[in-house]
């Protein structure tokens, strides 16, 4: 199998760069060993492969330390939606989901983008302060709307997703 040669970028001792096919594992190893919503190791893989223009990896010394699966929806295209944020509990408090977005939202592949989005249920404090630091750092708007209420899934405990948008940028 042939891996795709992408270019990196340093910040501090950590590598912010694109995902491989290779890092898909890695992904879902991370979330695995966290208490993060674990999704098929066919997400994580298919996100590297097919979106990784829209992905996040950190790496130190050449072991995934977190990652961001996100998106950009066809039917609107100045919105990058974030899936999913992991950060390795070793690193945790040192602002790698931070430093991930924002590499993110300077991509060339997000050129078009005016807003960021994510689903975040209530009881997840540290995604919402993320998001909320992300606005206030950006010096713009965060707004909260109801995405999917908890009368939506079909298991009887889970919470509703709350839609975190971010912007304009």
């Amino acid at each position: 199998m042939k891996l795709k040669s992408i270019p990196t970028v340093e910040n501090d001792t950590l590598f912010l760069t694109k995902p491989t096919l290779a890092d898909g594992a890695d992904m879902w190893n991370l979330v695995n060993d966290s208490t993060l919503d674990l999704n098929s190791s066919y997400k994580y893989l298919m996100m590297c492969e097919f979106f990784s223009e829209t992905c996040v990896v950190a790496k130190q010394q050449d072991q995934l330390v977190g990652f961001i699966t996100a998106f950009i929806p066809p039917e609107q295209e100045d919105v990058v939606f974030i899936w999913q944020v992991g950060v390795d509990s070793s690193q945790r408090g040192k602002g790698v989901a931070s430093k991930m977005l924002d590499e993110l939202i300077s991509r060339k592949a997000c050129r078009h983008v005016r807003y960021l989005e994510a689903t975040v249920t209530p009881s997840n404090v540290a995604s919402e302060s993320l998001f909320r630091r992300l606005a206030r750092d950006h010096s713009t708007d965060c707004t909260v709307t109801t995405c999917f209420p908890a009368e939506a899934f079909p298991e009887d405990d889970h919470e509703s997703e709350l839609t975190y948008r971010i912007g304009p940028f």
